[in-house]
């Protein structure tokens, strides 16, 4: 077996260890607030991410071709070195170590940044100074950097208003139901009553389903407001892991497309890369999922849709159109932010998360530096 071949397999490889460890680093950010209610089990939990993040994968190869393009480092080093197989074995190996670490101890970072780190250590040893830093500002790290501030202040002014909606759920379980016709006087007349005919023999009522059930009331129809408030949460939570696929799947997909492996065939591309997504997901999502649902905040079930909302719609609007935004940081910072507004953060769990934010970028060039000096 010549040298390319056994690169473009190990470059195969290492993409798919990457896939896995983004899994199960990443796999719980979208439910992170389903479960930290209770609204639902961790295996609920896992199994609906799964099955949402595997959808968006197979998607993101008709919907996410700027982030495909954005992450084959064309731009960052010129096309010659971002072509090579040997260079994206670096970059995918840097950050396939550098999440897997992360992973391991229960800290949610960003892939993202792991490749964007690893992109920029194997640039600077392949072409020196002919890296081009001001692209990395412009197109990688300001919608990176800004993400989690921006989810927090929106987390924050939504926390609120949507705390005081479900407050109002202890008493929102409506019921259509038919009473007994009495003579209407302002004493036994129903605060929803629809008027009807005094010669017809009952009543029409539109209450709560607990005067429905005083007035011995037959029922027409139920409004479950907590079922629907869960619905929502479970909507929520499936399109952020959607998302999460759509915008993940291709900045790990093209290291594949741009170098020798797949050239040309995104859709194999994509093809393997979710599966191995969805395996390192199911198999190490645990400890991640730990940090995210339990230590950052308490999670009520306001806070907790609020946390899905903003996540789902920032996330979701960077899956469109091609920003590398990290689902990590807009999670975290919608955790974050539904805690400053009600029940509190734990700053000690948060100082851990930044400092790993802020190592995850060195450690991954340290990693695709060392690598593509090793590969030959």
């Amino acid at each position: 077996m010549n040298g390319n071949a056994s690169l473009s397999i190990l470059l195969v490889l290492a993409v798919l260890f990457l896939a896995a460890t983004n899994g199960a680093n990443d796999n719980f950010k979208g439910v992170a607030a389903l479960y930290g209610s209770g609204r639902a089990s961790y295996r609920v939990s896992l199994f609906w991410a799964s099955l949402a993040t595997l959808a968006g994968s197979l998607c993101s190869v008709w919907f996410a071709h700027a982030l495909l393009q954005a992450f084959t480092g064309a731009g960052l080093v010129p096309a010659s070195i971002a072509l090579q197989t040997r260079f994206a074995c670096a970059v995918a190996g840097g950050g396939a170590i550098t999440v897997a670490l992360t992973a391991w101890r229960g800290l949610p970072i960003s892939t993202t940044h792991a490749l964007i780190g690893a992109l920029c250590g194997a640039g600077l040893v392949a072409v020196g100074t002919g890296v081009h830093f001001g692209t990395l500002g412009t197109t990688f790290l300001l919608p990176v950097l800004a993400s989690p501030l921006v989810a927090l202040v929106l987390a924050a002014a939504l926390t609120p208003p949507i705390r005081r909606w479900v407050a109002r759920l202890a008493v929102a379980d409506a019921c259509v139901c038919v009473a007994p016709s009495i003579a209407a006087t302002p004493a036994n007349l129903g605060l929803h009553e629809v008027a009807v005919p005094s010669a017809l023999p009952a009543r029409i009522l539109i209450e709560t389903q607990d005067w429905c059930r005083a007035l011995d009331a037959r029922p027409l129809w139920r409004w479950d407001a907590h079922g629907a408030a869960d619905a929502l949460l479970f909507l929520l939570g499936g399109t952020v892991s959607f998302a999460r696929g759509l915008n993940d799947t291709p900045k790990i997909a093209a290291l594949l497309v741009s170098a020798g492996a797949l050239r040309g065939h995104a859709q194999w591309a994509v093809g393997l890369v979710g599966p191995a997504m969805l395996i390192g997901g199911v198999i190490g999502a645990r400890r991640v999922a730990r940090t995210l649902s339990h230590r950052i905040t308490p999670l009520a079930l306001g806070a907790a849709l609020a946390a899905g909302v903003t996540t789902s719609l920032l996330v979701g609007t960077a899956s469109f159109d091609g920003l590398p935004v990290s689902t990590t940081h807009v999670s975290v910072g919608a955790l974050a932010g539904t805690g400053l507004r009600g029940a509190g953060v734990d700053r000690r769990v948060l100082k851990a998360i930044g400092l790993s934010w802020l190592a995850t970028l060195p450690a991954g060039a340290a990693f695709g530096a060392v690598l593509y000096a090793l590969l030959h």
